[in-house]
């Protein structure tokens, strides 16, 4: 069971770090439907720079700064030019499906540098990988995952600690009252954008450099998505965010597990699993009633201030 939690938690990271984003950006009042296209581009882009370099933190620079590329095309088109979200988020992710194709193909079947491999290794943490049970599942993981968890922490601080979280949430539920006390709009939903962005451009390089340490096409298989209805699950909270992404990582290896232990399914019946299960949550998330499991007010509303 130990093995099976532990192997869960390393099939959440990529949804934590995508779901993480685009709550930030939905938090900012913009629905960004182009995750999957970020997951993609940073994934192709980290990979790329990890195989031509063999720097692990050059590679995760470039991974956060390609999803954040990404979602600097949506900020313009719906920040600045107004723009309809919905069709901007997915146009994204079309281009960014086009994109890592185009880019990757020469790279099918390469893996990545030794270098890189190793410094994603695991590494158990002292004292905390020896207490019984949560050790061995929570502790004795990568740096990648150490990183999750740490983000987990830092954005519930700054969501509900923090004057410019207040400010983000602010915009979120009513932007034209944020506008109003001062708050800089345009600003913040550039910076949360783009910043959720980057962390689903690390969502996809934890694919394609630690998941699955070799180019593969098409190596989000449907993530992005996933993660959004993650959002929805975790009614837009940080913590909920991590046990929503650890559900659907063990969804994710559960048929595995099943056959190993000697049951005859599918595998078609095993890859669908996850997106049932999010079938299953969008349906239920329809029926909350409770004011903090609510979307922001303005989520996907165009802000025009000649209209306030």
């Amino acid at each position: 069971m130990e093995a099976f939690l532990a192997a869960a938690i390393v099939a959440a990271m990529p949804l934590l770090f995508a779901t993480l984003g685009e709550l930030l950006t939905e938090k900012s009042g913009s629905l960004n439907l182009g995750v999957e296209g970020m997951m993609l581009i940073g994934a192709v882009i980290g990979f790329i720079t990890a195989y031509g370099t063999g720097s692990p933190g050059a590679a995760l620079l470039g991974a956060f700064g390609a999803g954040a590329a990404g979602a600097l095309i949506f900020a313009v088109v719906t920040v600045t030019l107004r723009g309809n979200q919905v069709v901007t988020g997915l146009t994204l992710t079309i281009f960014g499906s086009g994109f890592a194709s185009f880019v990757g193909d020469p790279l099918i079947g390469k893996s990545v540098p030794k270098t890189v491999q190793a410094f994603f290794a695991p590494a158990p943490v002292p004292g905390l990988s020896e207490v019984p049970f949560i050790g061995p599942v929570f502790f004795r993981q990568d740096a990648f995952v150490y990183l999750g968890y740490a983000l987990v922490v830092l954005i519930s601080i700054y969501l509900y600690k923090t004057r410019p979280g207040l400010n983000m949430r602010a915009i979120g539920e009513s932007t034209a009252a944020a506008d109003a006390s001062g708050v800089a709009i345009d600003f913040h939903k550039y910076a949360h954008i783009l910043f959720g962005g980057g962390l689903c451009g690390l969502g996809g390089a934890y694919l394609a450099l630690v998941y699955v340490p070799m180019w593969q096409a098409d190596v989000v298989t449907g993530r992005g998505w996933i993660a959004v209805a993650l959002v929805i699950f975790a009614s837009w909270n940080p913590a909920k965010a991590f046990a929503g992404s650890f559900l659907f990582g063990a969804l994710s290896i559960l048929g595995f597990r099943l056959q190993s232990m000697g049951f005859h399914i599918s595998q078609y019946l095993v890859d669908m699993f996850p997106y049932i299960a999010t079938i299953a949550i969008v349906i239920i998330s329809t029926h909350k009633n409770r004011k903090e499991d609510l979307p922001p007010a303005d989520l996907s509303v165009p802000y025009f201030r000649e209209e306030r």
